[in-house]
């Protein structure tokens, strides 16, 4: 199976927390988006990875990807160990995605830098011929995505471009609230989190009010890559105008 854009995130709900916008209207326009999951996130002080899992595939149903798959790397030790590297890689070049999005390097969870590093590595590593890997019993062959794109979480940073997710905010919103065990719920009698406040999901909507704002839109939601972007069109660009 062939994919456009493999998306992954630590924990069941990153992707759409971070990014769901972008993926959302990359399928909207016809590209095959795939998401996984390296943890289920099973440490997480609500829900249960059971709840998690079954939350992970109601958001996918949402968000309309073709396919999501948990890798599942312990919760809370996503090391970047050589069972955990072969894992990613295994992954990578079975869906053979052109463009990754990853976690930023720099973040206030340990679990999210420890994705980065190791998606980071697998992005390489995926393209090594002496790297071997089977799937089903068949070895595969090497594939390295183009680039890998870094979607932002906790810590912000200066993004290299904005996607306008205008037109497909009320899909990101439907894909996290599909995750209601981490959510704020006043009937529930598990203990409290950030995620589970109140002004959480607004402080999710009040950020991506402000990138969108940045590019002159309603809502925009920033990646940052670590080589030059090009573009085709100067004119096509989409700028907060002067």
């Amino acid at each position: 199976m062939n994919v456009d854009v493999l998306a992954i995130g630590a924990h069941p709900d990153d992707i759409e927390l971070s990014c769901g916008g972008i993926v959302a209207k990359l399928v909207r326009q016809g590209y095959k988006v795939a998401i996984a999951d390296l943890t289920r996130g099973e440490l997480g002080t609500r829900g249960t990875k059971e709840i998690r899992a079954r939350e992970a595939a109601e958001a996918m149903k949402v968000l309309g990807v073709s396919e999501r798959r948990n890798l599942q790397i312990p919760d809370g030790n996503i090391e970047k160990s050589h069972s955990n590297l072969l894992k990613v890689i295994t992954l990578i070049r079975e869906l053979r995605p052109n463009v990754l999005l990853i976690p930023y390097a720099i973040d206030r969870h340990p679990d999210h830098m420890h994705a980065h590093t190791l998606c980071k590595e697998a992005w390489f590593y995926s393209g090594l011929e002496k790297i071997k890997t089977e799937l089903d019993g068949k070895v595969q062959t090497p594939h390295r995505p183009h680039h890998y794109f870094e979607f932002m979480q906790w810590y912000e940073f200066s993004p290299s471009f904005i996607v306008d997710i205008s037109e497909t905010w009320t899909i990101k919103q439907a894909a996290i609230k599909a995750h209601a065990s981490q959510f704020h719920n006043p009937s529930s009698k598990e203990p409290e989190t950030k995620l589970s406040q109140p002004e959480f999901l607004e402080m999710v909507e009040v950020r991506a009010r402000y990138y969108g704002e940045r590019i002159g839109v309603r809502y925009g939601e920033p990646l940052y890559s670590w080589t030059p972007i090009g573009v085709q069109d100067p004119l096509q660009l989409v700028l907060l105008k002067g």
